[in-house]
């Protein structure tokens, strides 16, 4: 675990938390958990560009409790990082709750992966099986809220919907009963995939609780993201592929602007991104806007270096 030695106190000083800005009545724009992809470097570019509130991407707290190792690489931060959920895949509230006091002192909240339909995480216990596991839920958050003395400190919960929405209804209002901060809504079931998502189950939990709740999937656009939330009548959107496509949407861009491009490059290479992640990050942003000759050339490329000269002959980055 890495951090330029930032405390949640100056974190929230500096700016308000997340319950807060819930509660303002305006919209929320939120970064989604994303494997590999919601790190520090792209948390750090989306949010120049309209993002309120960021996740880290899925962390599995068992790994994350025990390992040195999987503290190090899962988990790195610095002062300008916030507002920030940390999100732990766990099925265990002991080691739930070692793993939100380690975070606690750089986060503002731990979220848990109530959603990933990921046949593994499934398979572990963790991901969108909890679903059907409300008492579980509910041990798991009052550990973390017995264990983590910080008050403001969040523990929130990201789920996908059953095809008995009644089912859904009561996992949520029993999480609220047990101190859930707020809930995300994937409003889809476990076994859909591409199917269009639910946005009216979405706007039925929210009708049914009184703690705050994101609505979350396939929003590709501010415009998108305004009409969800306005269906819904939720306290916010979080996007996930959409930002890794754009992370200037919330900023209102259709495509990636070329200054988003150069900003994520400038922050990558400060923050020493990974090659892998600095030029995948980069071919999904540059997908609406390069040919498909364009994207052979770039997608081939095998070095920072390579990278550089193709954006400063092509685009005079």
């Amino acid at each position: 675990m890495k951090s330029d030695c930032i405390q949640t106190t100056i974190c929230q000083e500096r700016k308000k938390d997340p319950l807060e800005m819930f509660h303002s009545g305006q919209l929320i724009k939120v970064c989604a958990p994303m494997v590999r992809y919601s790190k520090l470097a792209f948390r750090t570019l989306v949010r120049k560009y309209g993002c309120d509130l960021c996740y880290t991407p899925m962390i599995v707290a068992t790994d994350f409790v025990r390992s040195i190792k999987a503290r190090d690489s899962e988990f790195t931060t610095n002062q300008g990082d916030c507002p920030l959920i940390v999100q732990f895949a766990a099925n265990d509230a002991r080691l739930l709750s070692d793993a939100a006091r380690t975070v606690c002192p750089y986060a503002n909240g731990i979220d848990i992966n109530c959603g990933c339909p990921q046949r593994w995480a499934m398979a572990e216990g963790y991901g969108a099986c909890l679903i059907n596991k409300p008492e579980l839920v509910q041990d798991m958050v009052k550990q973390v809220r017995n264990q983590v003395e910080n008050p403001r400190f969040s523990v929130s919960i990201k789920i996908r919907i059953h095809d008995d929405l009644t089912r859904t209804v009561d996992l949520c209002r029993k999480a609220e009963a047990t101190g859930v901060s707020w809930i995300t809504v994937h409003g889809r079931t476990v076994e859909e995939r591409h199917q269009p998502v639910h946005y009216d189950a979405i706007k039925i939990i929210k009708e049914n609780v009184s703690i705050p709740v994101i609505a979350n999937g396939d929003i590709r656009s501010l415009k998108e993201a305004e009409n969800v939330w306005r269906i819904t009548g939720t306290d916010g959107v979080m996007v996930a592929r959409g930002l890794l496509a754009n992370p200037a949407t919330f900023a209102g861009y259709e495509e990636t602007p070329l200054k988003c491009i150069w900003d994520w490059v400038d922050i990558a290479l400060e923050l020493g991104t990974p090659y892998m992640c600095f030029h995948q990050h980069l071919m999904y942003m540059m997908e609406k806007i390069t040919s498909k000759q364009e994207k052979r050339i770039f997608n081939a490329l095998s070095s920072t270096s390579a990278i550089l000269d193709y954006l400063t002959d092509h685009y005079g980055i």
